[in-house]
């Protein structure tokens, strides 16, 4: 963005005090990452933003949103009084996206939303100026900066959209009016707070409450959830997904150690994606079915997906200090993600004599049904196709219970919390060259730590 103070504070009915001819070029709420013309919105949450200023004017800052009241309002710079530093961000996003008025594409899902979101800007860059969510920025805080951080020759915008609680969409939906609307899948995702995926489904079909009436909605069609939730819309829909009834289906898949390929119903083109899983061959579907509602060709399609670079930390293959290959995909955790990957991990040959090691830490935020839900994944773990298991964290607990009967004390393997050291060592003294190994859980688990040990 390039906008003067004078042009901001009239976007947020407020006033500048300072030199309101100073041009800000930039936006954070971080006082270590401002630099240079940028604009500091001090947030208050468990930290006050305000008491950073120091830092924030240290590093370059031109001007800050304060909040009115706050004491100690800084005098070495330019000041603009607001009710709310978090609202005013989002005023002025909602003023600059109106200002460069790119098409946005919203996505949210229980799972896949950010490599579908990665899939879909790959897709849209061969022809368009697109900006995206630069990692997991989707929140009521990230959607407004990454919408401040878009150049002013964006032509498409392609925002995920997470959400933690009813209503977080409908907010995002109606600060972004998107052209667009994907949902990725429904999940247990959150189930902590929500209590039934049908309240899951509710909330994830907020990201549509403000679609425009000229936009389409693209969604994952084998959930009779979104389905019946669908067909109250009056705007443009389109499915995908596995089912001869979706707009969009695969007629063939296959998945390899670093790749998967497919078909769809009504095209003869192949595509190839630098990702395993038939999970991630239906995130590919919606960014197929986003990249034609653009206009652009299967081939053109193909090409984008082959090449696109996913976000880091989702099923990353990385190469062990003993040769192993090491799947790390530690971002997040929950049982629909945790199967999806198991399943796409298990159809990876491996040379014989050697094995498939799964590495699974607790799954968080399941609520009251997390001990049934860590549980009930023994059904997708078979010792002829996960040879080991090494299972992490005190919900872990529950699947090693569980997993008892099917695997032998060798070949099963349980620590809690306070037990990664020792993890790591029998890790690295079982592992052997030609083995493969794939780490799975909740992003607070800080399984990266066993990756780089193993690395």
């Amino acid at each position: 963005m390039k906008m003067q103070l004078a042009e901001i504070a009239k976007a947020l009915n407020t006033t500048c005090v300072g030199d309101e001819q100073t041009v800000i070029t930039s936006v954070a709420f971080d006082s270590r990452k401002i630099t240079d013309g940028g604009l500091f919105v001090p947030l208050v949450g468990d930290r006050d933003g305000h008491d950073f200023i120091n830092s924030a004017i240290n590093n370059g800052a031109s001007a800050t949103l304060w909040q009115t009241g706050h004491p100690n309002k800084p005098e070495n710079i330019a000041v603009l009084e607001v009710d709310d530093p978090l609202q005013a961000m989002q005023d002025l996003a909602r003023y600059y996206l109106r200002k460069v008025n790119p098409t946005v594409v919203g996505i949210t899902g229980s799972n896949g939303k950010t490599t579908t979101k990665d899939m879909i800007a790959a897709v849209l860059s061969k022809r368009f100026n697109v900006h995206k969510t630069q990692a997991n920025f989707n929140n009521e805080i990230g959607v407004p900066m990454t919408i401040l951080e878009m150049k002013p020759n964006t032509e498409i915008l392609v925002l995920e959209m997470g959400m933690d609680r009813p209503g977080q969409l409908h907010h995002l939906s109606e600060l972004t009016h998107p052209d667009v609307t994907v949902i990725t899948m429904i999940g247990e995702a959150h189930i902590e707070f929500f209590g039934t995926r049908d309240k899951i489904a509710d909330a994830k079909m907020e990201i549509t409450d403000f679609l425009r009436e000229d936009g389409e909605f693209i969604y994952n069609g084998d959930e009779p959830l979104l389905r019946e939730r669908a067909e109250k819309l009056s705007q443009a829909k389109a499915t995908f997904g596995f089912e001869k009834d979706d707009t969009v289906y695969a007629t063939g898949f296959k998945s390899y150690k670093h790749h998967a390929t497919f078909t769809v119903n009504d095209s003869e083109q192949q595509f190839s994606i630098p990702m395993i899983g038939k999970h991630n061959v239906s995130n590919a579907m919606a960014a197929l079915s986003v990249g034609r509602h653009f206009g652009e060709s299967d081939e053109e399609i193909a090409a984008s997906l082959s090449n696109f670079t996913p976000t880091a930390n989702r099923m990353e293959w990385e190469k062990g200090d003993v040769g192993e290959d090491i799947m790390s995909d530690i971002y997040n955790s929950n049982p629909t993600a945790v199967r999806a990957v198991i399943t796409s991990f298990g159809q990876i040959e491996v040379p014989e004599g050697n094995r498939r090691i799964a590495v699974l830490g607790d799954m968080l935020e399941l609520g009251e049904k997390s001990a049934e839900l860590h549980r009930n994944l023994e059904d997708c773990l078979d010792p002829q196709v996960i040879n080991e298991v090494y299972l992490y964290g005190t919900e872990m607990k529950n699947l090693y219970d569980a997993l008892e009967d099917k695997y032998d004390a060798e070949h099963l393997h349980y620590y809690d919390r306070d037990q990664m050291q020792r993890m790591i060592e029998d890790l690295k003294n079982d592992i052997k060259p030609h083995d493969i190994v794939v780490l799975k859980g909740s992003h607070g688990m800080h399984l990266e730590k066993v990756v780089e040990r193993l690395r």
